[in-house]
């Protein structure tokens, strides 16, 4: 697990290699994670964006940018915590994904983004033999 802590909000990540979802020997390689997101603070917020800068195992970079979290924007109260899984496909078996949400708070309408941890995505197959 990843840990990040912005402005007392705390981003936790869990990757996992998804094999079943892979085909190495077609150089796709598909990770699930799940992200869980608590506020700790006292203000309410809200998850308005997401930036992602996924980066692969040659160096490539792609960024995502996007409103929201798998088509919601969650409104946190103080103790509340929303979780989701997603998913992201890599041509290599292995690389790294960092990024920040958009934060508002509901009661000033102030913006600020929290740190999405970064987090390494590895898959076992690197040393497996396939048949």
């Amino acid at each position: 697990m990843y840990r990040a802590v912005t402005r007392s909000i705390e981003v936790k990540v869990t990757p996992r290699f998804m094999s079943d979802r892979s085909s190495p020997e077609n150089g796709y390689y598909f990770w699930a994670y799940t992200i869980e997101i608590i506020n700790r603070g006292t203000q309410t917020v809200q998850l308005k964006t997401r930036y992602w800068r996924i980066t692969d195992a040659h160096g490539k970079l792609q960024e995502v940018r996007g409103a929201g979290v798998v088509g919601e924007e969650p409104e946190l109260k103080p103790g509340q915590s929303y979780e989701y899984t997603s998913g992201v496909p890599l041509p290599t078996p292995s690389g790294f994904m960092v990024g920040t949400y958009g934060m508002v708070t509901t009661e000033s309408g102030e913006g600020f983004n929290i740190d999405i941890p970064a987090f390494s995505l590895d898959s076992s197959t690197r040393t497996r033999t396939l048949n």
